[in-house]
């Protein structure tokens, strides 16, 4: 079983904040991840090809061709605020 501790480690990296009870359901549901990992772990994949997707895409982008660009004054028309032939945004603030 996953300790406590780990579980409000994890929560803390995600930025999640979790009560009594999520803690206690996450250490559950953690450690049941972590055993089917550890499942796959004892497979033999010594002849299983590395993929990115379980079915094969077909047609899934367009082909990356060049196209001309929007025309500098259409695209800077609709702009709220334009300085110097360029969009015009406001400073970050510190």
């Amino acid at each position: 079983m996953i300790e406590r501790d780990e579980v409000l480690h994890v929560a803390r990296l995600a930025r999640l904040t979790l009560s009594e009870d999520e803690i206690a359901a996450m250490q559950s549901d953690l450690a049941a991840v972590l055993d089917h990992i550890a499942t796959i772990g004892e497979l033999d994949l010594d002849d299983v090809a590395p993929t990115s997707h379980v079915v094969e895409l077909a047609g899934a982008l367009r082909p990356d061709e060049p196209v001309p660009s929007l025309p500098r004054d259409v695209a800077l028309a609709s702009a709220p605020s334009v300085d110097d032939d360029g969009f015009l945004v406001p400073s970050p603030q510190a």
